[in-house]
């Protein structure tokens, strides 16, 4: 059984999609224990990748089989890599009397022995499969199987999850109690989301180490399935992105206003602003306070950089019909006054993207956001910001879940920054990132990305794709400096990462 590469990888399943797909299989012909041996099949060949030749394995392999699918899949795994030649043992968690339905089949035609969890000794043991609960699972693991999880994530093998790490939340990310530690997951149709949100993706064993096999699934499963969330790849997005004809000019590609700010934070603007000029957008225009004026002026030559000193002159900014977007927030300083600035934006109906000073000055009053303007809207919180904004919220619980619920409480693009950055739209839609590196957490990175977000909504990109695209260049342009980065060195990099 081949690794899927397919057009429709980047679609994520939750887990009732997951089940939803195998009935529609069943529907369309397949029998479930038909399913279940691809399954099965499935990762016994990515394991004999993984290990070599029985010889070459150079000890035994466990596998633990639950009372459900998942160990009917285990049962699979376990005859197939007997029949091959590898030594191997089944742990079952219960009785194998209580088995029931294809899993009971399958463990008929295992004609070795049959041992329980508790007696699970791991000397000279190679590979441990986890074939125990899957994405079935919705409550914390304890007990005696918390206790093997945590004598086998200390061993020295190979641990192998088998669609899921069991404890592992496939939804949310969130380990329910102990959980399984893989090496690598072999899931089945898609990925699910709890496989790329952190922690879940660490414990599958990191992206690069989550394969993704089809034992059957119909071609045309989503017209039955309407799937909501993505992991943020370029085919996801790649129709909307902004490839300006041959007969374009600069005012075809956006003006984008930037909010210029004051000290210390000067740079923010200044990196926002050449960032949206580096992601295509054809104008940017600072606007900056009278007393850093000369600072900015001074230190840029692509953008054009304009004075103002009250809502008054940013309004008159704001009148040129060109402008079509505005990025409010980075060095724009906290209070009433960003406050009135960003009204001032909403009345103007410029798109808008808001970061830094306008979220913190947002805090407790983000009902203002609801009918403030008639553009697209994105907010680009940290978790520390999103903890302040929606304080009812729980990141740490269902990262997706609280990103989703204030897209649609705000009626707002939500980018939700973090090791798992998420793209969150008002209808649902979710796009989880899974290729930004841990060297983008310094200082003025996030600046560079609410210039990319905001010169490509200026360029007429629709919000949630704007955001997703702006977020996977970001990332590129990330892995492509290198560690050591400063968030300048993005600026000259983004034009080699365009897709």
């Amino acid at each position: 059984m081949s690794v899927r590469h397919s057009s429709d990888t980047y679609i994520l399943l939750t887990p009732a999609e997951a089940r939803q797909a195998d009935s529609l299989a069943i529907d369309a012909g397949k029998s479930s224990l038909q399913l279940m041996e691809s399954a099965g099949r499935a990762v016994a060949d990515i394991l004999v990748e993984y290990t070599g030749t029985p010889l070459e394995l150079g000890g035994e392999v466990i596998v633990l089989c639950g009372p459900g699918n998942n160990g009917g899949d285990g049962f699979v795994i376990a005859r197939l890599l007997d029949e091959w030649g590898y030594p191997v043992r089944v742990l079952l968690l219960g009785e194998p009397s209580a088995l029931k339905g294809d899993a009971k089949k399958m463990a008929a035609k295992w004609v070795g022995e049959i041992g329980t969890i508790s007696n699970c000794e791991l000397k000279g043991v190679a590979v441990v499969v986890d074939s125990l609960f899957g994405i079935g699972l919705n409550k914390p693991v304890n007990g005696e199987v918390a206790k093997l999880f945590t004598k086998i994530n200390k061993a020295d093998l190979i641990r192998l999850a088998v669609d899921m790490p069991s404890g592992l939340d496939a939804e949310t990310g969130v380990a329910l109690g102990a959980c399984f530690q893989a090496d690598t997951t072999i899931t089945f149709s898609h990925k699910k989301p709890g496989q790329l949100v952190a922690p879940g993706r660490f414990l599958c064993g990191g992206v690069d180490h989550v394969h993704v096999v089809d034992i059957g699934a119909t071609e045309n499963i989503f017209e039955d399935i309407t799937p909501l969330h993505f992991v943020n790849e370029p085919c996801l997005w790649g129709k909307f992105y902004p490839f300006q004809g041959p007969e374009a000019h600069k005012y075809d590609r956006g003006h984008l206003l930037v909010l210029g700010g004051k000290e210390p934070t000067l740079g923010a603007s200044r990196l926002a602003s050449i960032a949206a000029l580096r992601v295509g957008a054809g104008l940017v225009t600072l606007a900056a306070p009278t007393e850093t004026y000369p600072v900015q002026a001074s230190s840029l030559t692509d953008v054009m950089v304009r004075r103002f000193d009250s809502a008054f002159g940013f309004v008159g900014i704001l009148s040129d019909p060109r402008i079509s977007t505005a990025l409010l927030g980075p060095g724009a300083g906290v209070g009433s006054k960003t406050i009135e600035l960003l009204q001032q934006a909403g009345v103007k109906k410029c798109n808008m993207v808001l970061d830094a000073d306008v979220l913190t000055s947002l805090v407790g009053k983000t009902k203002i956001l609801q009918g403030i303007a008639d553009g697209e809207v994105e907010l680009t919180p940290h978790e520390g910001e999103f903890a302040k904004l929606f304080p009812e919220l729980d990141i740490a619980a269902d990262r997706i879940g609280a990103a989703r619920t204030a897209a649609t409480q705000t009626s707002s693009t939500i980018v939700l920054k973090g090791v798992s950055t998420i793209v969150a739209a008002p209808d649902g839609r979710v796009s989880i990132a899974s290729n930004g590196p841990s060297w983008l957490a310094v200082g003025g990175t996030g600046d560079v990305l609410a210039g990319l977000i905001a010169g490509l909504l200026a360029q007429g990109m629709p919000a949630f794709e704007a955001a997703s695209a702006a977020v996977w260049i970001h990332g590129e342009a990330g892995m492509k400096a290198g560690r050591g980065l400063i968030a300048s060195d993005l600026l000259s990099i983004i034009p080699a990462v365009l897709p």
